[in-house]
């Protein structure tokens, strides 16, 4: 049996006052790994209409999708899981973001803007992220294994 094709997703990087949008994507608090927010693509949407809905179903905010600034992949060495992920530069157009808020899917249970020096001391991924938001351009970040 052939391996799964990898799966493709949109994120947002998301600076305001120069500070990061990041959320947590377990339920219940199960990792206290952080990512930029977005998610999985609809096949037949384009890769910003994914990422607009994606970051409102997690945040609540409704968002402008700007140019692509980091392609990061991803897999488990162990397994056939491969996710490709393309990060897009993004701004707001309404709304705050709301401890009360609650993503349709249960996933994302925290989301919080952090300054550089907070990213440091987080446990993120990609490796590339705090370089890719306060950089400018296009990067590539290659296959890394999977975090749990």
């Amino acid at each position: 049996m052939p391996a799964p094709s990898p799966r493709l997703a949109a994120r947002a990087v998301i600076l305001r006052d120069n500070r990061l949008l990041l959320v947590n994507a377990y339920p219940d608090g199960r990792s206290d790994l952080w990512s930029a927010p977005g998610g999985g693509v609809v096949p037949g949407t384009s890769l910003p209409e994914n990422l607009a809905r994606e970051v409102h179903e997690e945040t609540g905010l409704r968002i402008a999708v700007g140019a692509p600034c980091l392609v990061n992949e991803f897999h488990d060495p162990a397994g056939s899981f491969h996710q490709v992920d393309i990060y897009f530069r993004a701004t707001i157009l309404s709304g705050t973001l709301d401890a009360a808020w609650q993503d349709p899917e249960g996933i994302v249970t925290e989301r919080r803007f952090v300054t550089r020096t907070e990213l440091a001391r987080l446990r993120v991924k990609p490796d590339s992220l705090a370089q890719v938001a306060w950089g400018q351009g296009l990067l590539y970040d290659p296959l890394e294994p999977i975090v749990r």
